[in-house]
């Protein structure tokens, strides 16, 4: 744990917070289903098991959106989920924030029937690293995302269509105020923690920068500061496949006939850059796909050709081609320190405790991004400890390695830090 405090203690906020204000009367039934619906009580599920059957909130939030890039939204809707229960003081709530293909379902099951739970449902729960028990865990899914909350697959209001690349840009700082906004709703002026993977690691980051009365301790797994040009590079030919494929369409294109090709083909760029080349190896090597010889053609010889096929193709059903334009776009933009002089001033805003986590495989977001991160906070006082796991998978063991995270999460919860300045 570092703990080298700042001489003065803090610095001066910077622009762009937005104050904490309550919720109208109207919101009142959102804050209710905090504490009614949506959730298994803890005694209906054992410990380290699911947190059951949950569903899938929508709030419209009243007035007009102002996003960084000066335009604006109205009646932007957000889908959440809710597992666990607010406490009487309401100061136990743990905000999730999703990687790029994730949404608001987090844990658990919508239906009996649903052959998975959601995205993280080894990690939240009763007993798990977020524990229901103890915690009321958040999870929304993103502005610009395509799973219930605004983006451009919502109708427009003139001609019912979607709204497609009429969208305007959105950035990181956008879909975190639209959380601020979710949970101002709710009734929730400070989280317990906020948390995230990936492009989540940069909500919590922003979180903790921009919202520092508001956030307790912050998890950061598997992220960064800012993209390299590594990664820039990697996103922009991800768009470049989907708006190359004559179906795109400039954006508008039917629902029923997306750009199938080309998003899959991103899908599998992005999907290459969550592995390791160690992982690879194992897992594939040049095995051949269901046959004893090369068939002499282009169709899947080899596993990992099949695999890399079928992860695009199920990525096609579930994801829409404008909002992973838009969202890696905001990915792009992110960089925690802008408006700052330098990291360790933006990250000296915020008074939380962080848990910094990276993976020793990670080449898209390696440990080094995550070792400046800690050395900035290190430099502006703040309190922050540094976690990197062995693990085969890459970037993807934030989503894997369930077992390795849990213990580090669990203690960094519990532990009672000192209250820093802001």
């Amino acid at each position: 744990m570092i703990r080298a405090d700042a001489a003065d203690g803090s610095i001066a906020r910077g622009a762009g917070r937005v104050p904490t204000g309550r919720a109208p009367g109207a919101m009142a039934a959102q804050r209710r289903a905090m504490q009614s619906e949506g959730e298994r009580p803890a005694a209906e599920t054992a410990p380290g098991r699911s947190v059951g059957l949950v569903r899938t909130h929508t709030l419209r939030l009243p007035g007009r959106l102002r996003l960084e890039s000066g335009r604006t939204l109205d009646g932007v809707t957000v889908a959440y989920e809710v597992y666990g229960r607010l406490n009487a003081r309401r100061d136990n709530a743990i905000l999730l924030c999703h990687a790029l293909s994730g949404d608001a379902h987090a844990a658990g099951y919508h239906t009996p029937h649903d052959k998975r739970p959601g995205w993280w449902d080894e990690m939240v729960g009763p007993g798990k690293a977020f524990d229901t028990d103890h915690y009321a865990v958040i999870c929304s899914n993103v502005l610009g995302g395509c799973r219930g909350t605004t983006g451009p697959t919502s109708p427009d209001a003139a001609t019912g269509r979607p709204v497609a690349t009429d969208f305007p840009i959105i950035t990181i700082g956008d879909m975190v105020h639209v959380q601020a906004l979710l949970l101002d709703a709710l009734g929730i002026e400070r989280l317990a923690a906020v948390a995230g993977g990936s492009m989540g690691g940069m909500q919590a980051l922003q979180w903790a920068v921009h919202y520092p009365d508001r956030v307790a301790r912050a998890i950061v797994l598997a992220s960064c500061a800012r993209l390299t040009a590594q990664a820039l590079a990697f996103n922009e030919v991800g768009r470049q496949a989907i708006v190359g494929d004559p179906r795109w369409r400039d954006g508008h294109y039917p629902p029923d006939d997306p750009p199938a090709g080309g998003l899959a083909v991103a899908r599998m760029i992005g999907h290459l850059t969550y592995l390791s080349p160690v992982g690879m190896e194992a897992r594939f090597g040049r095995r051949l796909h269901q046959r004893e010889s090369v068939s002499y053609s282009f169709g899947a010889d080899y596993q990992v050709e099949s695999y890399l096929r079928h992860q695009g193709a199920s990525f096609v059903r579930r994801f829409d081609a404008n909002s992973y334009l838009y969202l890696t776009r905001a990915m792009d933009y992110f960089d925690v320190a802008h408006g700052f002089p330098a990291l360790a001033a933006a990250l000296g805003q915020s008074p939380a405790a962080f848990l910094v986590i990276s993976v020793d495989t990670d080449w898209l977001y390696p440990t080094a991004q995550s070792r400046e991160i800690v050395a900035a906070l290190a430099e502006s006082g703040r309190l922050a400890q540094a976690v990197e796991i062995s693990s085969p998978y890459g970037h993807d063991a934030f989503l894997i390695e369930h077992a390795r995270l849990t213990p580090h999460i669990t203690s960094f919860l519990a532990a009672d830090y000192p209250v820093r300045p802001s």
